[in-house]
């Protein structure tokens, strides 16, 4: 597949979006429009386009690829999924409630009335850490691909990739911030939904199967065990521990976190908000479903024609760029890039968000429109911009696979801690937490999770998998309970 063609498709998909930009902050471009859009979003495109902010390039690439991995993955990420629905179902009831009830703008603003100022400013700077640790791996993961298959051809540094790509994404979203994005999401998501479907019908081609042949070669075959219940002492597949996992961590990295939830905040009420997400999690459902039915398929597909590859997040990539055909290989790479860039741009704007409402106090200011705010936001939107720029060179520099993966599960731990201080907030309303605590707690919490998670298997015989978000939200809550005290009721005289 020529470098030359996947290039020039790929600037014609960023074109696009900047057209879309200038159409949709032509109007207005103050920070009303930026942060919630002006609350009046449509709920049938936010709950599309948040299928592309949810599923990321990691995503789009590694849940084909453990299909067959040699731990037996399978299907057992379904389990994970069932468990993001639950999850989804507790945020439509219970938090949304919350934050309509409230008017927010940033959702940590909760904590500052609920616990305090430190816990507020916590709760926030572990919403930055996180997701500048999460958003720059999920588009440096990409990147590779981009420098590899297409900018290694015309000697393109790969800083110099990341920065382009940085750039797009800045460029795009700088003026119109969540009102762009509610669109751009929807046209990403788009690409991304129909990129999954085309991989499906271009392989079922290339081994002259059907629809119905396709389906049940992958029922029949080795890599579609759903439900796994055996060993739940030492496997990280058992039923429990994906669903609890997948529900708490839903709960904590999506729920708790501003980039999709500012999107939710955006629509005119709280009923709009709840069906954008009961459609949203249908939908989400249904799709992770094709993304592991495309690993079943490819990995049949390596089998027949002799394909090996050193990693499985390479096996995705290689039989759609090297195999397939023209239209394929452009295909996989649009949806690829939507999948990364629907995830980046949102978040750009979300740690912006924060950062403005949360750190500089834009929710408390008389004129949240004025000239001087709005260029204040412009300086913080190229400041996180910079940031992730020099966080995914760093996470090249490194250049171990062990230790990203290991950076990128200790931002996910961080989220541990959100949950414990929003179950805190809402649950022990008759006790004030020590404020000044809080942010020690915080810190302990995920460090004891880390220590358990290399260990437990040794002190305990018992393995962590996606669940020990669960216990890192236990020890906060319990950290929070032990140093506080019983609130005074003040005196009318």
């Amino acid at each position: 597949m020529s470098p030359g063609v996947l290039l020039s498709f790929i600037v014609g998909y960023f074109l696009m979006l900047l057209i879309i930009s200038w159409l949709t902050s032509r109007k207005s471009s103050d920070n009303d429009t930026f942060f919630v859009a002006n609350r009046n979003s449509k709920w049938y495109l936010v709950a599309f386009g948040m299928i592309g902010t949810a599923l990321s390039g990691v995503t789009f690439i590694s849940v084909p690829g453990k299909v067959g991995a040699q731990s037996g993955d399978e299907f057992a990420y379904f389990q994970f999924v069932l468990g993001n629905a639950a999850g989804f179902i507790i945020i439509a009831t219970v938090l949304l409630p919350l934050y309509y009830r409230l008017k927010l703008t940033s959702i940590y603003s909760y904590i500052e009335g609920a616990l305090g100022t430190w816990s507020y400013k916590t709760a926030a700077a572990i919403f930055l850490i996180s997701r500048v640790i999460g958003s720059s791996f999920r588009l440096y993961l990409v990147v590779i691909v981009l420098q590899k298959f297409i900018f290694d051809s015309y000697n393109v540094p790969f800083a110099v990739t990341v920065l382009i790509c940085l750039l797009l994404i800045w460029a795009y979203t700088f003026k119109g911030g969540l009102k762009t994005i509610i669109i751009t999401d929807s046209l990403q998501t788009l690409f991304l939904v129909s990129s999954v479907f085309l991989s499906i019908l271009f392989i079922c081609r290339a081994m002259n199967f059907n629809i119905f042949e396709a389906a049940d070669a992958i029922k029949n075959s080795s890599y579609s065990k759903i439900f796994f219940f055996n060993d739940f002492l030492t496997s990280h597949f058992h039923f429990s521990k994906e669903f609890i996992g997948g529900l708490f961590i839903t709960v904590g990295m999506t729920g708790l976190d501003q980039d999709l939830m500012q999107k939710n905040l955006s629509l005119k009420n709280i009923r709009e908000a709840q069906k954008n997400m009961f459609s949203f999690t249908a939908v989400f459902v249904v799709i992770n479903i094709f993304f592991l039915s495309v690993g079943a398929l490819l990995y049949m597909y390596a089998t027949r024609y002799g394909i090996t590859v050193t990693k499985t997040d390479y096996l995705y990539p290689t039989i759609a760029l090297k195999y397939l055909g023209v239209v394929p290989a452009i295909v996989f790479m649009l949806g690829l890039t939507a999948a990364t860039f629907a995830t980046t741009d949102s978040a750009l704007t979300a740690l912006t968000t924060s950062f403005c409402v949360d750190f500089l106090g834009f929710s408390k200011s008389k004129d949240i429109n004025s000239k001087k705010m709005v260029n204040t936001r412009h300086y913080v939107h190229v400041a996180f911009s910079g940031l992730l720029f020099l966080t995914i060179i760093i996470f090249n520099s490194i250049n171990n696979d062990a230790v990203v993966s290991a950076i990128f599960k200790v931002a996910s731990y961080t989220y541990g801690p959100l949950l414990g201080l929003y179950s805190f907030g809402l649950f022990v309303s008759g006790r004030q937490v020590k404020d000044k605590l809080v942010p020690f707690i915080c810190l302990i919490s995920p460090a004891i999770c880390y220590y358990l998670s290399a260990n437990s298997a040794k002190l305990f015989g018992y393995t962590f998998d996606n669940e020990l978000i669960l216990l890192n939200g236990i020890i906060t809550f319990a950290g929070l309970l032990l140093s506080s005290s019983t609130k005074t009721k003040a005196v009318i005289v």
